[in-house]
């Protein structure tokens, strides 16, 4: 999968230099000049990473970003501001959840690589979560088993920590179909 980052800035030739320290990184990049058209363009793209400007016209970087935040929270969030104060800064990172702020001119080199960490993180965590989601449907799947056919899940050990296996109670012939309609629904 591919992934996308945004460019948000007021400044086209502060957009142009960011496109050209990260060209050869393998994701698309798009750009936006407001945050408003930033946040139209994050309402009909798929988007992983914002750099956001903070002294905009119309809507400041850390009122974009907290908005990004909260609209689409699996974006990583980074703050880019010419005019870097301690107010700025936790702003930032405390309404719109930056991974990192830098500070105009940015190092390139850095950039690039916080990017390629962010989007490690991001997909790290939308697995995670795609995981436990799974996880928590086949629990309720092994719940509803357990009410069909009671102690299934039950295990019993040998002295040698082997697993003794019984006969299981009720219809064998419906648990097997329940197993099957379930690994088939996955």
């Amino acid at each position: 999968m591919r992934h996308t980052v945004l460019l948000v800035d007021d400044d086209p030739r502060v957009r142009t230099g960011l496109r050209r320290a990260l060209r050869g990184e393998p994701y698309d990049i798009l750009e936006a000049g407001t945050a408003e058209e930033a946040l139209e363009i994050l309402g009909g793209a798929s988007v992983d990473v914002v750099v956001s400007d903070e002294e905009m016209p119309g809507m400041r970087g850390t009122v974009f970003l907290k908005e990004v935040r909260e609209r689409f929270p699996d974006t990583v969030r980074f703050m880019l501001t010419g005019k870097a104060t301690l107010e700025n800064a936790l702003r930032a990172i405390n309404d719109g959840g930056i991974s990192r702020f830098f500070i105009k001119p940015c190092n390139s080199w850095d950039l690039a690589v916080s990017i390629r960490q962010g989007l490690q993180q991001r997909d790290l965590m939308v697995a995670a979560r795609r995981l436990l989601q799974r996880s928590r449907r086949q629990e309720d799947h092994i719940r509803r088993l357990e009410r069909t056919f009671p102690q299934i899940t039950r295990v019993e050990r040998d002295e040698d920590g082997a697993i003794m296996l019984e006969e299981v109670p009720g219809d064998f012939e419906q648990l097997t179909r329940e197993i099957f309609r379930h690994l088939e629904g996955e």
